[in-house]
């Protein structure tokens, strides 16, 4: 007759139940994956939706583009002698207006198909620029003489011009309308936008009126891109989740439940520019800044972010209910074998999935509680069975109750989430310590002497 197999000791049984949790990092990494996978869908979904209406738009300009002639002395070796041959080119003098000031109002709508929706709008973008002609053009390498002010051009950008929509852009130039042609936007927006054709002799003498008006649509954001000396943006809108991105932020805003408004104002000094380029200067004025002033026009919950986060925190779940299993086996006389553990584990698991599945339906505060409850139910029922009476598994069912308490309270206080966290391991880890105090982990007292 064989000896009965020895039982295990207390420090074995602990080291099993960390091989267990350790295992189970695997289907936790595949969670993640699976909903970093499901975010891209998401994210394809919403540029489907968007597809046609006009990507996230970028505004600039307007600026006025002047050609210039321009006479340069070469001196070059012809059979054997050097002379001096003069040609002469056309360049241009890009000149940003030294006051602007735009306002956008925009109208948002959100877009959905099947599970996914996307925030799509129409921005009506009006304002007025005033363009100046320094005195000290020569710095510039030209002269007033020069310059062919009856050929110049004034160019608008956009970053999609596929957003232009409903009546065509109304542009003038000291109260005279202006007929419009595709293309030529400024470098920022990628040369995509319009520009008209213009006579600015005036401008030798005077300032430069400039008034527009034009229409937009684009999904997820609106920036616009400063190009005078003192850009002056308003943007109204009845969207109440706006976030304010960029390089530059509002000097004044104001964010309520039915809209939000908001103004920026941003100088040629704080852009780091001058107010006039030439294409024979690059290094001082073609190198433009991509600084930008930006608004996102958010979905509040981002289920994506929150399922992911708690995800992050599938451990701090599968460590408190293993340590409470560990406690009956050590101090309950309860066993409980590795596939029990194994079990659990997997239940702990697939409440993150379900959180996933359902959170994508019928969003995240509701799935939360429905995925919670499952699994709690499941995992009450059957630890019941395994530790052999109904009262250890309600003692269960209040821990998980308590774990899926506190971790929502963590994802909804994201500043304070690691404070929380780390106070609820300190007491976790003490009430171990308390319990487990007079247990033998090597199990030397139930050896022969």
């Amino acid at each position: 007759m064989s000896e009965p197999r020895a039982a295990r000791t207390p420090g074995s049984k602990l080291l099993f139940a960390l091989l267990i949790a350790a295992i189970l990092a695997i289907p936790l990494f595949t969670v993640y994956l699976l909903v970093y996978d499901r975010q891209n869908q998401s994210q394809t979904a919403r540029n489907s939706i968007a597809e046609g209406w006009g990507g996230p738009q970028s505004i600039a300009g307007p600026v006025l583009v002047i050609p210039y002639s321009a006479t340069r002395n070469e001196t070059v070796t012809e059979n054997g002698k050097q002379i001096v041959k003069t040609t002469t080119a056309w360049h241009e003098l890009t000149l940003s207006p030294d006051a602007a000031d735009i306002r956008s109002d925009v109208k948002p709508d959100v877009r959905k198909r099947s599970i996914y929706e996307a925030v799509v709008y129409e921005a009506r973008n009006r304002g007025s620029a005033r363009f100046v002609l320094p005195a000290d053009l020569s710095r510039w390498g030209t002269t007033r003489a020069a310059l062919a002010l009856d050929r110049a051009e004034l160019r608008f950008g956009i970053a999609d011009a596929r957003g232009l929509f409903g009546a065509p852009p109304a542009v003038a130039a000291d109260g005279a309308p202006l007929e419009l042609q595709p293309g030529k936007g400024p470098s920022e927006t990628g040369g995509s936008g319009f520009f008209t054709a213009l006579d600015a002799s005036a401008l030798a003498a005077k300032p430069l009126r400039v008034t527009f008006d034009y229409a937009v649509r684009g999904n997820g954001s609106i920036a616009l891109l400063p190009q005078g000396g003192d850009t002056r943006w308003t943007v109204a809108s009845n969207w109440p989740n706006p976030s304010f991105q960029g390089g530059f932020l509002p000097s004044e805003r104001k964010v309520a439940a039915n809209g939000f408004t908001a103004t920026w104002r941003v100088g040629n000094l704080a852009l780091g520019r001058t107010l006039i380029s030439t294409d024979e200067q690059p290094g001082k004025a073609g190198d433009r800044s991509s600084a930008e002033a930006r608004i996102d026009l958010v979905i509040p919950v981002d289920l994506y972010a929150q399922v992911n986060r708690s995800v992050k925190y599938g451990f701090l779940f599968i460590g408190f209910t293993f340590m409470a299993l560990l406690m009956f086996d050590l101090i309950g006389g309860v066993k409980v074998s590795p596939i029990e553990y194994g079990l659990f584990g997997a239940g702990l698991v697939l409440f993150f999935v379900m959180l996933l599945a359902f959170a994508e339906v019928i969003g995240f505060g509701l799935a939360y509680c429905v995925a919670g409850g499952a699994i709690v139910a499941l995992l009450t029922a059957y630890s019941s069975a395994v530790l052999r009476s109904w009262r250890r598994g309600g003692l269960i069912a209040g821990l998980l109750s308590a774990l899926y308490g506190v971790l929502y309270v963590l994802l909804s206080l994201e500043d304070l989430s690691l404070l929380i966290g780390s106070l609820l391991l300190f007491a976790a880890l003490a009430a171990v310590m308390y319990l487990t105090r007079g247990i033998d982990w090597g199990g030397r007292e139930a050896a022969p002497g």
